[in-house]
């Protein structure tokens, strides 16, 4: 006998609910407004409604997030365009695999705060107002190489022996393996790493909005409001952030399921679920 699962839009929309409950105990209760202040660390979801809507600060959110979202979307083309390389190369050449593999194992475990903070002095910020910052572009591409790169190279070694064994016996060579057999079988695990690199590249770009040299976009706005301690304000762009973040995350998800229908058990336009 099966159990009965909750759909999915229930759940988000459940879990949403609780998390807005616990957030609002938590402000009402544990992080109490000091008396004879104004400031609490954690304003009450109200507080953030009205910071957001009945202030009208959500009217400028897009000048806010367009340098950063700009930096992200040219830090990730470039990421995961050098990562898809990396692991094209080790097919070609797989005595290299080790290399770069370990290359790839270093970019995600050097200290991202250290690294940007190098980046600054070398590449530096925005070369105008509104524009995107060269270190958040440099840091939102160094954090997408290493799962883009793992999961590629994983994905193209899940490609059927039989069927690289034919390719073979027509003199077919590695490149012709590539094309015909490995990235058909490597495109699932390839977007699903290009669809968890989204996020991460948004945070990489914020990180290195936030080390300075830069005007205007989230990294700014937020030092701005934690020196104001507007901790509504604070919390607003957080959340913006995390919208933003699980909305890029849900459309690449959709983009999948289009491009690879075989992964979740649709047969094509027109047909039937497996």
């Amino acid at each position: 006998m099966t159990k009965a699962r909750i759909p999915g839009p229930l759940a988000a929309t459940l879990g949403g609910v609780a998390l807005i409950l616990a957030w609002w105990l938590f402000s009402l209760l544990v992080f109490q407004q000091q008396e004879g202040t104004t400031f609490t660390p954690v304003p009450s979801p109200y507080a953030v409604f009205d910071w957001l809507f009945v202030q009208g600060n959500i009217a400028g959110a897009w000048s806010v997030f367009q340098p950063t979202i700009t930096a992200a979307a040219i830090g990730y083309l470039w990421g995961n365009g050098i990562a898809l390389v990396l692991a094209t190369f080790v097919l070609v050449f797989p005595r290299t695999e080790t290399v770069i593999t370990q290359i790839a194992v270093v970019t995600y475990c050097l200290p991202i705060v250290a690294v940007g903070g190098i980046s600054v002095v070398v590449l530096g910020g925005a070369k105008n107002p509104g524009d995107p910052s060269a270190t958040a572009i440099f840091l939102a591409a160094l954090v997408c190489v290493f799962t883009t790169v793992v999961g590629a190279i994983l994905g193209f070694k899940s490609a059927d022996k039989a069927s690289l064994d034919v390719v073979r016996v027509y003199g077919g060579g590695a490149w012709t393996q590539l094309r015909k057999v490995r990235l058909i079988a490597a495109l699932p695990a390839i977007l699903n790493a290009l669809q968890i690199a989204v996020p991460t590249a948004f945070l990489g770009a914020v990180l290195g909005e936030y080390l300075g040299s830069i005007t205007a976009g989230v990294g700014p706005t937020l030092i701005r409001l934690q020196g104001q301690l507007d901790s509504a304000g604070v919390w607003s762009v957080f959340l913006l952030c995390a919208v933003f973040a699980l909305a890029a995350y849900g459309l690449f998800g959709l983009v999948i399921k289009l491009v690879t229908p075989w992964v979740a058990g649709v047969s094509g336009v027109g047909g039937k679920a497996s």
